[in-house]
C-alpha cells in the first residue's frame, strides 16, 4: 500500500514554505501513485492542516492546504487530515493500516525532516515494514546556530537516518 504524506502546494514555488526541488519529488510520487493504481494497491493520502490563527503555512481555506494536483485523490482513495507531524497522532491512520494488512507500507512525502520522518518511525515502531521512495520525498533548508543546511544535505541526512533501522529506502522506479 502507498501512503503519501502531505504533499501540499505550500512547498512549491510560490507556496508558504517552498522545500528542496519539490517538483522532481512529486513527479517521482505521482509515478508511484499512478502504478500503485494500476495494479489496485490502496492508496492512503495524508493532509496536514495547521489550524491556528498564527500559522505561517498550511493555512485550511488557503490554496497552499491543498493536496498538490500531482498526486491528487482519486474517488474512493482515503485522505485523513491530520495536525502532528507523526501522521499516527489522531489521524485513525494505525486503524486503516491494520484494516489493510500490508505486506509493507511505502511512503512518499514531505517534508523529510518532518512529517514523513516522525511517520516512518512510528509506523516501524508499531511493527509495519516501511520502504521509503527516497525521490519522492522533501526537504526544506534549515539552520542550527549559525550553520546553514541545505535542502538537500537536510534530505539526504534524514534518509540516512531513516534507512538506518527504521525502512528500507529504494527509489521510485525500483518500485514501480
Amino acid at each position: 500500500m502507498l501512503l503519501i504524506i502531505d504533499i501540499q502546494r505550500d512547498y512549491f514555488p510560490g507556496g508558504a514554505h517552498p522545500l528542496w526541488e519539490p517538483e522532481a519529488a512529486a513527479a517521482n510520487a505521482a509515478r508511484l501513485l499512478a502504478a500503485f493504481r494500476e495494479r489496485g494497491e490502496p492508496v492512503i493520502h495524508l493532509q496536514h492542516v495547521w489550524d491556528e490563527p498564527d500559522a505561517p503555512f498550511m493555512r485550511p481555506g488557503t490554496p497552499g492546504v491543498e493536496i498538490h494536483e500531482l498526486v491528487a485523490p482519486a474517488a474512493g482513495e482515503r485522505v485523513l487530515q491530520k495536525t502532528e507531524p507523526n501522521g499516527f497522532l489522531g489521524t485513525g491512520l494505525e486503524d486503516e493500516l491494520r484494516r489493510l494488512e500490508p505486506e509493507q507500507v511505502v511512503v512518499a512525502g514531505m517534508m523529510s525532516s518532518m512529517c514523513v520522518d516522525a511517520t516512518v518511525r512510528a509506523a516501524a515502531d508499531k511493527g509495519f515494514a516501511v520502504v521509503v521512495a527516497h525521490d519522492a520525498c522533501a526537504a526544506p533548508a534549515l539552520s542550527h546556530g549559525s550553520r546553514q543546511v541545505s535542502g538537500a544535505d537536510v534530505h539526504a541526512a534524514f534518509m540516512a537516518a531513516l534507512g538506518q533501522g527504521y525502512a528500507e529506502l529504494r527509489s521510485a522506479a525500483e518500485l514501480v
